[in-house]
């Protein structure tokens, strides 16, 4: 027997209707990006920042729009991509986060617009989230005093709740606050299609590793059945590499108190990277902590059996290097006659 939806076609009865075919077969509507998100700002530091997830191969190719002292931008559903680029535009232009949301609606000309979602936080911490009416069910978002959570292809409302609720929960910086929220958002349910992609990009003036770099860190899980697991890899050697490059530049200033608490935080994301605990080990004997120094140097040993190849290429980089190659009983202690 002929479908009956079939027939009425065939005889021009039914009008086709994109956003309606988005919504009953969300997995075949090719820009649909389904998938749960948030952008925030962090008051104390500057930094503004987009996590995201999604069943979805590469959602960081789409979803992440992020400029030091502009905004964050996160775009979805029914994606139109030039938002994220339009968006950071309008706001380098000074525009509030509510008035570009209204440019960008307002200005857009392709199809299904009231099948977009986004979300904008701009540098003076005005947030704004939109989820039109033909975005793919469930969706929605929250936001907060200085974030926005949304989504859609989720379970339910529960999923942006629980991403506001572990995001202010949540202490230490922007990226732990970040992830914290997106792992919440998958615990409440997520995208009820399952897991495949996931992103964090955070930005801020001169923050990034190496020099002229505006970005904190930008990591992607592009196709993974756990990719919070893999993002969790990602996200510690990301910010142990930054406080690693952080602990180095204070400790070249002389600013020891400092290097010595990013040290700290490299040797935290990352307790079996020998670095870590060389660069820590340096910085520790420059403050006069031998005890400490000779601690550090052990651990950076441990397994190692480059260790003394490693310390001869590092030790020309040490500001105290004349210092500690003659300091003959702590390095005696170091490298013991057998």
């Amino acid at each position: 027997m002929v479908n009956l939806r079939l027939q009425f076609a065939l005889f021009g009865l039914v009008i086709f209707s994109p956003a309606a075919w988005a919504r009953e077969h969300p997995a075949l509507h090719a820009q649909t990006v389904s998938t749960f998100s948030i952008v925030a700002r962090d008051p104390a530091t500057g930094q503004m920042g987009i996590a995201v997830a999604s069943r979805y191969f590469s959602v960081g190719s789409v979803v992440p729009w992020a400029e030091a002292d502009v905004g964050a931008v996160a775009t979805q559903a029914n994606v139109n991509v030039g938002y994220g680029r339009k968006a950071l535009e309008f706001l380098r232009q000074g525009l509030s986060a509510q008035q570009v949301a209204a440019r960008l609606l307002a200005e857009d000309t392709f199809p299904d617009k009231d099948g977009r979602q986004f979300a904008i936080v701009d540098r003076k911490g005005n947030v704004v989230t939109h989820t039109g009416p033909d975005a793919p069910h469930w969706a929605g978002g929250q936001k907060g005093a200085t974030w926005a959570a949304q989504g859609n292809i989720l379970v339910g409302p529960q999923v942006p709740e629980a991403m506001g609720k572990a995001f202010e929960a949540t202490t230490g910086e922007l990226a732990e606050k970040l992830y914290a929220a997106l792992k919440a958002g998958d615990a409440a349910g997520g995208d009820k299609r399952g897991r495949q992609s996931a992103s964090m990009l955070i930005v801020c003036r001169g923050c990034g590793r190496n020099m002229n770099n505006d970005r904190y860190l930008y990591i992607n899980v592009d196709d993974n059945p756990d990719p919070f697991a893999e993002l969790r890899r990602l996200l510690d050697l990301n910010l142990t590499y930054n406080y690693q490059d952080q602990a180095d530049n204070l400790l070249m200033k002389g600013s020891l108190t400092e290097a010595r608490v990013a040290g700290e935080k490299a040797v935290h994301y990352a307790p079996e990277n020998t670095d870590s605990h060389m660069e820590l080990a340096f910085i520790d004997y420059a403050a006069g902590d031998k005890t400490a120094a000779l601690r550090e140097f052990a651990l950076a040993a441990k397994d190692n059996p480059k260790f003394k190849q490693q310390w001869d290429a590092e030790m020309p980089y040490f500001p105290q290097a004349k210092q500690l190659g003659e300091d003959k009983a702590f390095l005696n202690q170091l490298f013991p006659e057998k």
